[in-house]
């Protein structure tokens, strides 16, 4: 009688398979670098994983640098994640993950939302070794930087996912192992960053996703628990302490929120300072909108002309402003612009503005998962218009020329992208043969060429 296989020896067979198709295709990367033949094929390779080095490839990260990058330096960095929401949610991480990790040979690291690695700690011998390869805090781990990895993977996924050794792009990185989860704001939605596991095939064991998973959550949890108790304070406070300049000064310094302009498929700009979000007039966003483009400063003639079709008006470019000063002052007197020039003195995180440093960093899928539409898609007012052009162009731009089939599919979805041609062809292109998803995109086309033929 022939015993069974034992289940523990199956996984790691299988296991060691993936690994040998993963070192197998390594010897062809060179190729699938340069676009030749003998790169469209390899075989026994996860499709997650042969998506993302070819990303990778056409993001231009080096296999062979054993390095990652280091963007962000100590004095930058002490301030950064001081101001960062995730800093509340570290003493979490510490309990859960953090503090396990010293005796199980484990690192844990949370990065920001464009793959920059915030914190990294737990198993001292084993951070020494991950600094070799610069798994340090301020160091950039996006695709764009290191190719695939779990942090950088999972951002632009945005999901929960686990990267087994030779899976990995960057060939310093083989020795590793990790599993990362995206984290969202979780009133918002919006993503502020990542919370990875990293070590030997420990960091990949089956219960280590559902471990983040669970740990994100949690801290997600505690995000708003202590956003309720930080309004319910302000609330309970006098009016005149909670407008102090001592009690703003507080508030910024809460970590809880980001002060943000939503401007992205809106027609009136959602703007979030302290925890209080309103929505803008239609003027009142346009104004705001250019003034996040310019941290330096407008004067009232170049303002004017970005803000009015034809001559702009200074006269009343002023009047609005005065309206708008009134405004801000109730939501917070620390955001009333200054004059002489117009300057914002607070930094408003502009979610046009998060879609162009992804883009320009080669994370098209993050900015892809951001952009909700066009900027103020019925503004008139010509600083706009410029600033949704070029948003709108260097994302499609990017899609096309480096997306998969998944982010061309996305982006048809999105209103400017109906009657898009070239993206929907792209997608066929890149779709599998038996796909499900080519008959959509099939009838799709020719709905377009019967309503251009007619």
């Amino acid at each position: 009688m022939r015993n069974p296989i034992h289940p523990a020896a199956s996984v790691n067979d299988a296991a060691e398979l993936l690994q040998r198709h993963a070192r197998a295709g390594h010897e062809h990367l060179e190729s699938w670098r340069y676009g030749l033949p003998d790169a469209t094929e390899l075989p026994g390779l996860r499709s997650l994983i042969k998506e993302s080095w070819q990303r990778s490839a056409q993001l231009k990260a080096n296999p062979d640098q054993p390095e990652a990058p280091l963007v962000i330096d100590l004095d930058e960095l002490e301030e950064y994640r001081r101001q960062h929401p995730l800093a509340t949610i570290m003493p979490v991480i510490q309990k859960l993950l953090i503090q396990p990790s010293y005796e199980s040979g484990l690192l844990v690291a949370v990065g920001d939302e464009l793959g920059r690695l915030l914190w990294v700690d737990g198993n001292p011998a084993m951070r020494r070794r991950a600094e070799g390869m610069m798994f340090v805090a301020g160091a950039d781990w996006s695709e764009a930087a290191v190719g695939t990895s779990a942090p950088g993977t999972a951002l632009a996924l945005g999901r929960g996912i686990q990267i087994s050794g030779a899976e990995h792009y960057k060939r310093s990185v083989h020795p590793w192992s990790c599993t990362a989860v995206p984290f969202h704001d979780p009133d918002s939605g919006a993503l502020l960053g990542v919370v990875d596991i990293t070590g030997t095939e420990a960091a990949v064991a089956p219960h280590t996703l559902s471990l983040v998973e669970a740990t994100v959550a949690a801290a997600q949890a505690q995000l708003r628990v202590e956003r309720l108790q930080l309004a319910a304070t302000k609330h309970s406070a006098p009016a005149r302490r909670r407008n102090s300049p001592s009690a703003v000064g507080s508030r910024q310094g809460t970590g809880l929120y980001r002060n943000s302009l939503q401007l992205l498929g809106r027609d009136q700009a959602l703007l979030s300072i302290g925890g209080r979000s309103i929505p803008l007039s239609a003027r009142h966003s346009e104004i705001l909108a250019l003034l996040g483009t310019r941290p330096e400063g407008l004067s009232a003639e170049e303002l004017a002309l970005a803000l009015y079709p034809g001559d702009g008006s200074s006269v009343t470019l002023r009047a609005e402003m005065v309206r708008l000063r009134k405004v801000l002052h109730e939501l917070d007197p620390a955001a009333v612009p200054e004059s002489r020039p117009y300057r914002l003195p607070i930094d408003l995180g502009q979610d046009a503005a998060q879609v162009l440093s992804c883009l320009q960093r080669g994370a098209h899928r993050i900015a892809l998962e951001i952009y909700k539409g066009a900027v103020l898609p019925h503004s008139e007012a010509p600083g706009i218009v410029e600033l949704r052009e070029k948003v709108s162009a260097l994302l499609r731009e990017a899609v096309l020329n480096d997306g998969s089939a998944e982010a061309l599919l996305k982006y048809a979805g999105l209103p400017e992208a109906k009657n898009d041609v070239d993206v929907r062809l792209a997608a066929l292109r890149l779709l599998p043969p038996r796909s499900p998803k080519r008959a959509a995109v099939v009838a799709e086309l020719e709905r377009l060429e019967s309503e251009l033929s007619a």
